[in-house]
């Protein structure tokens, strides 16, 4: 979630017509856009290509601008995307996506009145000694309240935007038909797999009763750590479209930006270690690296551990893969990482068929980054620009382009998206020797 201090409110569309009625808006705007652009350039002489008048920055911003408007799975697919490698991503696809991230508008009070009325009945407010009415946080699917309950109970109140889990089939559906649109995706590729569990996915993201079952077992598996803070689930105040939870103290992970070396590496280190923990140990992985699931108590030294809605299964066979890749990878053995890669469905037949001198030379990089000697540093980023160079050409071979496996995605965002984090601190980490510990862990019974 995305701190609220700016006092931004805009009414969450709840209903099926008033949802369409947004995307048509949105498809309006870009059609008329592409238009006065498209009149524009041939007045200049030039013969623009489709794609470069679809994404001009004023289409952009219509873009960012209604999908935070619709909120719910609209949004949250965006946010799930920009959490991807953006040195990948086309740059105008980027700036959408970090609109999406920063975008931070919660419900006017007479909206989360409805809500919260609900869940509570008409006289919820008698149950508080005080009920912050602007959220501390607002993000794609709810936003955060501070409450006091009369026995002495601080707490963080999760409350749902009306309409979200109704409208989770629609707006994926319209999503796609926004990108298929774009050519964004090219035509062979199914995604309909992909559509289907990121349905389910948010649904799961939204069954708020779920997320608290999620938020306990998390804090029992992490009860016995002092490196995390998982805020205890409140059952009392807890319901459809209402989690409650302790409040934590914490400060936004990215204000580490400007912390001692240490400090950031430390910080970083006990994340990778959860990620690796998660994957190897609980076979239970929060699969939401968004920057703002992450707090840090500057007193302590702790994280606090924020979000568990995106908590799913590992499993056995992707947790096998990543094991089998690994292990490679550390022994520095070419071909039997592609063999891997290949098996656990990052790579499909055809790329490999097609680009095998390609994809040996990103393999070469990897493994020379991963076996360097020495703590790896994420502020070097000149392996990526390597990766992305040798990578174009598979790119632009879209008879190649392959959809990994559903549980092998969910993973890999959350390591990509805590890479992303680690880069952005600038941490130095002895990633190497975790990993090789992580490998030899014993699973969780």
């Amino acid at each position: 979630m995305t701190d609220d201090r700016s006092g931004r409110e805009r009414a969450v569309p709840s209903g099926r017509l008033s949802r369409l009625g947004v995307f048509g808006k949105l498809a309006g705007g870009v059609a008329g856009g592409v238009i006065a652009e498209g009149a524009r350039r041939l007045a200049d002489g030039q013969r623009p290509r489709m794609g470069d008048l679809l994404m001009t920055p004023a289409n952009v911003g219509r873009v960012a601008d209604q999908l935070s408007h619709l909120r719910g799975a609209a949004m949250k697919l965006g946010q799930m995307i920009s959490l991807d490698s953006g040195e990948f991503l086309p740059p105008e696809l980027t700036q959408i996506l970090a609109k999406l991230r920063d975008r931070a508008h919660h419900m006017p009070p007479a909206q989360l009145q409805q809500v919260l009325a609900r869940d509570w009945g008409k006289d919820w407010r008698r149950r508080f000694a005080r009920f912050d009415a602007h959220p501390v946080a607002a993000a794609s699917i709810g936003q955060v309240h501070r409450a006091r309950t009369h026995d002495g109970r601080d707490l963080a109140i999760k409350v749902q935007y009306p309409g979200v889990r109704e409208s989770i089939d629609a707006d994926v559906d319209n999503v796609a038909t926004l990108l298929r649109v774009s050519g964004a995706l090219p035509r062979t590729i199914d995604i309909a797999p992909l559509l289907a569990e990121a349905k389910r996915q948010l649904h799961e993201e939204a069954d708020y009763r779920r997320e608290g079952e999620q938020l306990a077992r998390f804090g029992a598996l992490l009860a016995d750590s002092p490196d995390y803070v998982v805020p205890a689930f409140d059952r009392e105040f807890s319901g459809d479209d209402v989690l409650a939870m302790s409040f934590v103290d914490g400060v936004p992970i990215e204000t580490l930006e400007s912390a001692e070396q240490d400090v950031r590496d430390t910080a970083i280190r006990k994340l990778v270690a959860l990620v690796l923990r998660e994957l190897f140990e609980f076979g239970l992985m929060q699969t939401d690296p968004n920057f703002a699931n992450y707090r840090y108590q500057p007193a302590t030294g702790k994280l606090v551990l924020l979000d568990f809605g995106a908590a799913r299964a590992v499993q056995s066979e992707t947790v096998e893969g990543y094991r089998t890749l690994m292990l490679t990878g550390l022994a520095g053995d070419r071909d039997a990482v592609r063999e891997a890669a290949v098996s656990a469905g990052f790579l499909g037949d055809a790329a490999v068929t097609r680009h095998r001198v390609l994809v040996d030379r990103m393999i070469d990089v990897v493994l020379g980054e991963l076996n360097r000697p020495g703590p790896f540093d994420f502020a070097d980023r000149a392996f990526v620009a390597v990766l992305r160079e040798q990578g174009a050409a598979m790119a632009n071979d879209r008879d190649t382009w392959h959809v990994p496996p559903i549980d092998t995605l969910f993973v890999q965002r959350k390591i990509s998206g805590t890479a992303l984090l680690a880069t952005r601190l600038k941490a130095k980490l002895d990633a190497r020797d975790m990993i090789a510990a992580a490998l030899a862990s014993e699973p969780v019974g």
